[in-house]
């Protein structure tokens, strides 16, 4: 893990993670923005995925939990014609591991695939597919949009994470919307961090914010007082300001995702994404 910390690939992806923080600072996600062809591609894509969810309904089977049905849509990845540039992208530098290959997620913890599917985005805009006005949209189209469709396939088949923390854990699937979510709400002239424990709040600004959207699905899919099944979230309401909120999140992804073994296991290291230490400039 010494090696990952000292590497260019940690460098990279680390900055490319605060570079996006800083750029949706105080914007909701109805800000206007411009949507590139690279952006539309990219969303087109997991259209595409989300529709096989549809053409791929879950199976009758003793489980509860871990629907067999998921490794059907799976397969579909090997056989998609999708645009090549892309898929070549998907294949060589992060192969399909933003994806779980295991219908029970028995081999990765879900935190190591979001942070799979943010270093395939770091390589599109390292290569120059992606630019630096397409930052906002990243967020706000791309990588929303890869929410949706990862919180689909967890209703749908009923996906169980490996390695949850239970109720001191942030969240069992996803980590980067909360710290992004946090920083559109730095500066808000009303909503503060103890906004988010309150139904009312959460239902009348979800829509703007990801903090907001995750807070959402997560009273969806658990049940009893938030208090007890998101102690973590439920002591951050505590926090006095978003600033404070983003720049706790940050050390806490670093220290309790970046920094573990289990999530950065299958990480793909390439010409884009080096292991070899930091070079000095």
């Amino acid at each position: 893990m010494g090696k990952w910390k000292r590497s260019q690939a940690y460098a990279d992806y680390i900055g490319f993670i605060l570079t996006l923080n800083e750029g949706v600072k105080g914007k909701k996600l109805t800000f206007e923005y411009k949507v590139s062809e690279a952006i539309e591609k990219l969303v087109a894509l997991l259209n595409t995925l989300d529709r096989w969810i549809d053409e791929t309904p879950p199976v009758d089977q003793p489980s509860r939990f871990g629907n067999k049905a998921y490794r059907t849509w799976y397969g579909k990845l090997d056989e998609a014609p999708l645009s090549p540039l892309i898929w070549s992208l998907v294949r060589q530098e992060q192969s399909h591991s933003f994806f779980w290959k295991t219908v029970d997620l028995g081999c990765v913890s879900p935190p190591g695939h979001e942070a799979a599917f943010a270093a395939f985005l770091c390589c599109l805009c390292k290569i120059g597919v992606l630019r630096v006005d397409d930052q906002i949209a990243i967020v706000f189209k791309v990588f929303n949009r890869y929410l949706e469709v990862m919180r689909k396939l967890q209703k749908t088949y009923r996906m169980e994470p490996a390695g949850s923390q239970g109720v001191w854990g942030l969240d069992d699937f996803q980590f980067l919307p909360f710290i992004w979510g946090s920083s559109q709400l730095i500066d808000h002239p009303y909503l503060e961090p103890r906004h988010f424990v309150d139904e009312k709040a959460v239902n009348e600004n979800h829509k703007d914010y990801m903090f907001l959207e995750c807070i959402l699905f997560i009273t969806e899919m658990k049940t009893g007082p938030f208090a007890e099944h998101s102690n973590q979230l439920w002591n951050i309401s505590a926090v006095p300001s978003w600033s404070k909120v983003n720049q706790g999140l940050i050390r806490m992804y670093k220290a309790e995702c970046l920094e573990k073994f289990p999530v950065i296991q299958h990480f793909k290291f390439g010409s884009l994404l080096p292991i070899h230490p930091v070079t000095s400039c």
